[in-house]
């Protein structure tokens, strides 16, 4: 069974009322049974999230002080190089005390594991959501 990793860095990008913000640092830190809890990071500082993760549909919804998040999970396996991709993508909504409250946007997370054993998932080349995240996450 696929399922999202934990613990986990992601690299983020989002764009919200079509206006694209820096990108960032997604961290899940544990899922026990559904609950999800973490940190995002866009200017330097950790926020704090928490939210809720459906193995069954593979949805991951998540609040920040600032954000509420939604989004699915897809992965994309890339034998050539032996890379799991993992792809949060979604929408989010901007909320008090943010200056941007009641904005909506969208939003893109990847990380990847080493792929093991045959791959599973995905043919032709991955998501380009799968590249714009990695200088945020590699550097």
């Amino acid at each position: 069974m696929v399922s999202i990793p934990f613990p986990s860095r992601w690299g983020i990008d989002a764009s919200v009322g079509g206006r694209p913000i820096v990108y960032g640092t997604f961290n899940i830190n544990s899922v026990s049974g559904n609950v999800v809890t973490g940190t995002i990071n866009f200017r330097g500082r950790d926020i704090p999230i928490n939210g809720y993760w459906d193995e069954s549909t593979k949805q991951l919804r998540v609040d920040s002080p600032y954000a509420s998040y939604s989004g699915n999970l897809t992965i994309f396996d890339d034998p050539s190089i032996r890379i799991r991709h993992f792809i949060l993508n979604g929408r989010l909504i901007m909320k008090p005390p943010s200056l941007q409250a009641g904005e909506y946007g969208t939003w893109i997370a990847t990380t990847n594991t080493s792929l093991t054993g045959s791959p599973t998932i995905g043919k032709g080349l991955p998501p380009v959501g799968v590249f714009l995240t990695s200088t945020a996450l590699y550097g």
